[in-house]
């Protein structure tokens, strides 16, 4: 709790000071990504084929997961940033929502990882795998893993928090759930496990696509090209995501040498943490998919761009 209480301290004028026009970067920030990720959920609710496609649907999942996630942490900010406390057992519930949504897009990128790893290397076996159905049920599955490790952290709060602890009003922050420091050993710990599996899993899909990329021919490999790029991208994002996990524990470290360097640090890591992993998907998915990029393109000029290719859905 020192750390929260510190960060507690600094209260009033000079944080806000500080960080004033960052907060405003960031507000417009989320905006763009929040309108991005509104056309590309409604180009795939308007496009019939993608419904059928696994990753597809995995990709709905990561729009609709990052979405709320952006709403979420920008309300936490906003909080912050006017100092507006609020009561510990609303805070909790937050808190639960942001952890579910923090792990549920780095493991949908697995995922999807994993969906390329049987269309290139198992492909007589990807129309039996990757349906619509199996998808739906892996989407529950990977909610239901991302609700580990934000439980973990709860149970562990509630067993050691006195009952009055619930209606007491603070400014909502994760470390209020640290009480003591064998809670942050066990976050750290089901953190870097949770790492290490998404990690290793993205690295044995590349390796194994790799090898099956180099020893290919012709149009096959040029397909198979497009499928590694597909993989690296997920991989670049994959770290992105797996490195927020990290931040709470630079950021605990930092603010107990300096609070401005505390702000910066928190500043930069949710810009390079949090948003940027969170704008890629477009960029994989909505840009890189010539189709989803022409229905992009309609919704984004407000139907003012017309193509009359095969396909596509006005």
């Amino acid at each position: 709790m020192a750390v929260n209480n510190s960060y507690q301290a600094v209260d009033g004028e000079s944080s806000m000071r500080l960080i004033g026009p960052r907060v405003i970067i960031v507000q417009v920030l989320i905006a763009i990504f929040l309108y991005i990720n509104f056309l590309l959920i409604l180009t795939f609710s308007k496009k019939d084929f993608l419904h059928t496609n696994m990753r597809y649907i995995f990709f709905a999942n990561t729009l609709l997961s990052d979405s709320l996630f952006l709403i979420l942490t920008d309300v936490v900010l906003i909080l912050s940033y006017f100092g507006i406390p609020m009561q510990m057992w609303l805070c909790l519930l937050l808190y639960i929502a942001l952890s579910v949504n923090t792990f549920v897009t780095p493991l949908t990128l697995t995922a999807m990882t994993l969906e390329r790893y049987v269309a290139i290397c198992m492909p007589l076996r990807h129309g039996e795998l990757c349906t619509p159905h199996f998808a739906l049920c892996s989407i529950l599955i990977l909610h239901a893993i991302s609700y580990v490790p934000g439980s973990v952290i709860i149970s562990n709060f509630i067993a050691t928090a006195s009952s009055h602890v619930y209606t007491q009003a603070k400014v909502c922050s994760v470390e209020m759930f640290i009480l003591h420091k064998w809670q942050g050993h066990v976050r750290s710990a089901v953190h870097q496990s949770y790492f290490l599996f998404m990690s290793s899993t993205i690295a044995f899909c590349y390796i194994k696509i790799m090898k099956v990329a180099t020893n290919a021919s012709g149009e096959n490999k040029k397909s198979l090209r497009k499928g590694v790029q597909t993989v690296v991208l997920h991989a670049f994002q994959l770290l992105l995501s797996l490195a927020q996990l990290w931040c709470p524990f630079i950021e605990s470290a930092v603010l107990q040498i300096d609070f401005v360097l505390f702000v910066n640090v928190r500043y930069f890591n949710y810009i390079a943490f949090i948003l940027s992993p969170r704008c890629l998907s477009p960029l994989i998915y909505g840009l890189r998919d010539e189709k989803f990029f022409l229905a992009l393109k309609y919704y984004a000029l407000f139907g003012l761009y017309r193509n009359n290719s095969p396909g596509f859905v006005r």
